[in-house]
């Protein structure tokens, strides 16, 4: 059996209750010994329901514990990076929910703490460890699709709840924060290249000031990706990949499900109906339990973690780069 590595949580936050802490339970290289909150009785209820052994009171006091070696940081957007640092500061290495801060200032401070610390800091880009992502890359490597020449993507929730972080301008919420991340993170990724230049288009929702509708280009050195996020649009996302001899296409590519198999379609274009299609199927998995057994490894293993702070100040650029587009209205440089 491996030599798991002890975890602890920072915060009650429902999407680490509900999909990241319980996948990470079920991996080979995780323990999860210990939950935080700012309230005793949030902490309390989380723990009885996950099955953890400690709970703590406060953020400080989970810091604190020598048990403790690898942290889950999953607080919003603007505590990523300050909460993230006092982890490492404390010995701590961290996993931190995306996007890794709300600035490129922020995450080259949080890299400063890193290389001084030695620990390990990682993006929880959970897409990018997915079989179903990996697949793609080697099919595009291989020339499956001739030369990769557009990536075209969609990714699109409805929340107008005035009180969902999500919707907090002030604390880093918003549809590129939340969400238009993926398609630039996961185009980087089949790319292997940084984009030269970026384009956008943003609506913001008159009330909460958040975008809530954008549309951006990407221009690579070997050809472009343009997407669209939105945060009040019907729920959907997809990616295509089209190269000069074909197209992957990946049905449910971020929100990946962990209770029936993920496919991914390569069409030659041979006929419009779909009658070239080929489609491959991924055995069920969980692409949370993947990120955190790939961590704990890069922990125990003294690797590189999957996704490290190197690439998420490079993604923050991007991010940055598209709202000063929506600004300025021209084409700006990460």
């Amino acid at each position: 059996m491996p030599n798991k590595v002890r975890w602890g949580v920072l915060s009650t936050s429902q999407f680490a209750l509900r999909l990241a802490v319980p996948a990470m339970q079920k991996s080979e290289w995780c323990d999860i010994r210990a939950i935080a909150s700012r309230e005793q009785a949030k902490a309390e209820k989380a723990a009885l329901a996950l099955g953890i052994p400690k709970t703590y009171a406060s953020y400080e006091e989970l810091l604190r514990d020598p048990d403790i070696e690898a942290i889950y940081n999953p607080l919003p957007n603007h505590m990523h990076v300050p909460w993230s640092i006092k982890a490492a500061e404390a010995g701590k290495h961290v996993l931190c929910e995306k996007p890794l801060g709300v600035s490129v200032r922020e995450a080259n401070e949080l890299q400063r703490v890193q290389e001084r610390t030695g620990v390990k800091i990682g993006e929880a880009f959970m897409v990018r460890t997915n079989p179903q992502w990996l697949r793609a890359r080697e099919l595009v490597r291989s020339g499956r699709i001739g030369q990769l020449r557009s990536i075209v993507g969609h990714f699109s929730y409805f929340n107008r709840d005035a009180n969902n972080i999500r919707n907090k301008y002030q604390i880093g919420g918003g549809g590129l924060m939340d969400i238009g991340c993926y398609p630039i993170t996961t185009s980087r990724f089949i790319y292997d290249e940084e984009p030269k230049r970026v384009v956008s288009l943003l609506e913001r929702d008159p009330d909460m000031e958040v975008d809530r509708l954008a549309s951006v280009i990407l221009d690579f050195p070997s050809g472009q990706a343009i997407f669209t996020c939105g945060t009040q649009l019907v729920p959907y996302q997809r990616m295509n990949l089209l190269g000069t001899k074909g197209r992957i296409e990946i049905e449910i590519p971020f929100n990946a499900p962990n209770e029936r198999p993920c496919r991914i379609f390569v069409d030659d274009g041979g006929d419009l109906t779909g009658k070239t299609i080929s489609t491959e199927t991924f055995p069920v998995c969980d692409q949370y339990t993947i990120q955190g057994d790939l961590f704990s490894r890069a922990i125990r293993e003294d690797l590189e973690v999957p996704v490290p702070v190197t690439d998420a100040i490079k993604n923050m650029a991007v991010i940055e780069a598209a709202f000063r587009s929506a600004q300025s209205g021209n084409w700006e440089k990460p």
